[in-house]
């Protein structure tokens, strides 16, 4: 698991103002004071490896979820808060990965990052 935190890190590293910090036991990544990915392996002995970001609300997480529910789950404590969990097995997207990330990173930017150019 240890390659796909790497590849986790490697997209979260060429995006402005990123802190990782261990929160609840995991790796997490915040812009400002807002978390925006979590990796998370085998947490509470679930079995998965994932990475859990934000999206536009519920209706996003429900679509992403309905469409696709072999790639999207809804994460234990932040689903209320309409984030999905992407899964890491199999051949994995990193394109889709990559460009989930950076959504959600602008999702929690503060504005004035934003409008300084963001990513």
């Amino acid at each position: 698991m240890t390659e796909m935190l790497d590849r986790i890190r490697e997209a979260v590293g060429i995006l402005p103002d990123v802190e990782e910090r261990i929160s609840h036991g995991q790796p997490t990544w915040f812009v400002g004071d807002k978390q925006f990915a979590q990796f998370r392996d085998d947490h509470h002995g679930e079995g998965r490896t994932v990475v859990c970001v934000r999206t536009g609300g519920d209706d996003e997480q429900a679509m992403l979820i309905e469409a696709a529910p072999d790639v999207y789950s809804r994460p234990a404590y932040l689903a209320s808060k309409g984030w999905v969990a992407i899964m890491l097995i199999g051949d994995i997207d990193w394109v889709l990965v990559d460009d989930r990330i950076s959504r959600s990173w602008e999702l929690a930017a503060p504005r004035a990052l934003l409008e300084a150019g963001g990513r």
